[in-house]
């Protein structure tokens, strides 16, 4: 009976979670079909790629660009704005959204205040 019901509410938090996701992707435009910006060739060639370029750091997964942290990742795409935001739990710590538009980072700012 106890396994029965841990996995009801297993099931139900998964639901929920997936349920956020969604909502978050369509929030940020994410309905628009978006490539990567990998080379062509499948993964064992990006590995490739990335394996050749010099990094003690972190190297950024989609511009394959040496930088100090993850956060200091430049956008994929030379028309997105970098937008940084502070997290609550973790001074030190922020999310990084690229946006693209007029408004650049005050909406992404507004919502994200919101949660």
């Amino acid at each position: 009976m106890l396994v029965q019901i841990l996995l009801l509410c297993l099931s139900l938090h998964i639901s929920a979670v997936l349920g956020q996701f969604g909502f978050f992707e369509q929030m940020f435009g994410g309905h628009q079909q978006q490539q990567q910006q990998r080379p062509a060739g499948g993964m064992a060639q990006w590995q490739a790629h990335s394996d050749a370029v010099p990094c003690s750091n972190y190297l950024c997964p989609d511009t394959l660009v040496c930088v100090a942290q993850p956060s200091d990742c430049p956008c994929p795409d030379v028309q997105d704005v970098k937008c940084l935001i502070p997290d609550a739990q973790d001074q030190g710590a922020s999310t990084v959204v690229c946006v693209r538009g007029q408004d650049g980072c005050g909406i992404v700012q507004r919502l994200a205040q919101k949660i």
